[in-house]
């Protein structure tokens, strides 16, 4: 006989859940990474109603109703091929794989806020990037483990329901996911009172809420960024007169004091051209720039330039090791053609670096260079 046994709010949940994970991985990339922290905050809010349905919602979809008893899971696996199933809800395996899912990506979602907050200075947790920058890379590295983690438990979780499917199919488990309904031996179903109604409904409410304030806000505090741009013509004139001229006006904060200091010392030979000024005009522009040099900066540009340079001693940011590597992947033609002629046109693909900002959101498509 057909039971009822996943009521519709633990099915909207799982198939939500499902998506978002999804969506997740497909958004981990630096030009889409608003979009990803967005999805880890939609995952965290169904997180947080599946930890209250887990006590407060029906049998089954209850923590407590999970056979995860050392005991069960040694008679689940001596018994797995019996056509016969004891288990109506969750096995013991798929119970400690759902709950491991939901720990880790847990965890793996407040290292992303961590990270997106450190890293990139924006969101919920911005103001711990001044205090934690230097240890950038931990907080991603952390985050893409947990990640892949996440991944192997996933597909354990897929597997699971691929053997079910093999070995138990008249359970007709996999169709449950959709219908709520299992084959069982015995009528074990159950129903929502109107107290689980009211939570379901609850919860619903502000997850759709959560999506509308996000598509109506985009620079909402869960995103917005701790810098902002900066205008430079009133932060010293003379600097943008003379520096953005001949080329990209580059922030101070994209090299160190002592390649600031190599730079401004022999302007009579600067990168083939005269760029000679008066020893006032100099020390006015040098002091500028030593002041607000990568040292004193904690965006992430700055930091990993700072990183890569080491003891080297660099003038021309497209010499960095960090340019290197992030610019890899880019055709030469990109940088040959017309509307960019060089590397070090940063402002062709980067629209916002005269304002002292290099956002992984902001650059240009190189496709529209192709």
């Amino acid at each position: 006989m057909k039971s009822y046994i996943w009521s519709l709010p633990t099915r909207v949940f799982h198939w939500l859940f499902a998506v978002l994970i999804l969506l997740a991985f497909l958004t981990d990339d630096d030009k889409l990474l608003n979009y990803h922290a967005l999805i880890g905050y939609g995952i965290l809010t169904l997180l947080v109603f599946r930890f209250f349905w887990g006590y407060l919602g029906p049998k089954y979809s209850k923590f407590k109703d999970f056979p995860m008893a050392i005991k069960d899971v040694k008679e689940f696996i001596v018994n797995i091929f019996n056509p016969k199933q004891k288990y109506i809800g969750h096995n013991p395996i798929a119970s400690y794989v759902m709950i491991g899912i939901f720990i880790v990506a847990f965890i793996t979602i407040l290292t992303g806020i961590l990270t997106f907050g450190v890293q990139e200075g924006k969101g919920l947790l911005s103001s711990l990037n001044s205090t934690f920058f230097k240890k950038m890379e931990l907080f991603e590295d952390i985050h893409e483990f947990l990640s892949g983690v996440l991944i192997a438990l996933i597909v354990l979780h897929l597997l699971g329901i691929l053997s079910d499917r093999v070995l138990h199919a008249k359970h007709e488990t996999l169709k449950s996911i959709f219908s709520g309904y299992k084959v069982t031996d015995e009528n074990e179903g159950i129903k929502l009172n109107i107290f689980q109604k009211l939570i379901a409904a609850l919860f619903l409410v502000i997850f759709i809420a959560f999506l509308l304030f996000n598509l109506t806000t985009p620079s909402n505090p869960l995103i917005a960024s701790m810098y902002k741009p900066i205008d430079y013509k009133k932060q010293n004139e003379l600097f943008v007169k003379e520096c953005a001229s001949c080329h990209t006006l580059y922030p101070p904060h994209t090299l160190p004091k002592r390649s600031w200091l190599a730079l401004m010392s022999n302007l009579e030979n600067h990168f083939e051209d005269d760029a000679s000024l008066s020893e006032e005009e100099n020390k006015n522009i040098l002091d500028f720039l030593l002041k607000n040099s990568a040292e004193s900066s904690t965006q992430e540009v700055s930091v990993k330039i700072l990183d890569s340079l080491k003891n080297k001693d660099i003038i021309a940011i497209t010499h960095t090791d960090f340019f290197k590597t992030r610019h890899k992947d880019i055709s030469k033609k990109v940088f040959e053609c017309v509307d960019v002629k060089s590397k070090a046109n940063c402002k062709a693909c980067h629209s916002d670096i005269e304002q002292g900002l290099i956002e992984d959101d902001k650059i240009k498509n190189i496709r529209a260079f192709m």
